[in-house]
């Protein structure tokens, strides 16, 4: 799995992977987010003591920062792109996954404004899990 950058994403990783000390894996926009993914055990070296690391990165960005880390299980990826949201289950069946939202609110919070947020939720984690089909949430 490759991915291209622009020059503006590589300096963003540099300057992520210089203040963090975190090992990187990927970084995309996702609206006028700047989403960082980091390797497995990674997350609280990226994040910092008391969330430092995020707020400096915000500051000298000048951009909304989502730390997320990686994970080789789809459904733990998943949760870790969605999170804080609360999920109770999730299922995955012949790459099709199920998100059980724990209230209506967090459901409405996974799917957005007409499936948006949803239809996102799968262009990134089938950036890393091809096989993927679909994800639904009841």
């Amino acid at each position: 799995m490759s991915f291209k950058y622009d020059l503006d994403t590589i300096r963003f990783m540099s300057l992520f992977e210089k203040i963090t000390r975190a090992k990187l894996k990927d970084t995309f926009f996702l609206k006028e987010k700047l989403v960082f993914v980091v390797l497995p055990g990674e997350l609280g070296r990226a994040l910092g003591k008391n969330k430092s690391n995020l707020e400096k990165l915000e500051r000298l960005l000048k951009k909304k920062v989502k730390i997320v880390e990686y994970s080789e299980v789809m459904p733990q990826f998943i949760i870790n792109m969605i999170a804080p949201i609360p999920v109770q289950d999730l299922v995955q069946q012949d790459n099709i996954v199920t998100i059980t939202g724990k209230d209506t609110r967090s459901k409405g919070l996974i799917i957005g404004a007409r499936a948006q947020n949803l239809r996102e939720l799968e262009k990134i984690v089938q950036r890393y899990f091809p096989d993927l089909k679909e994800i639904k949430v009841i």
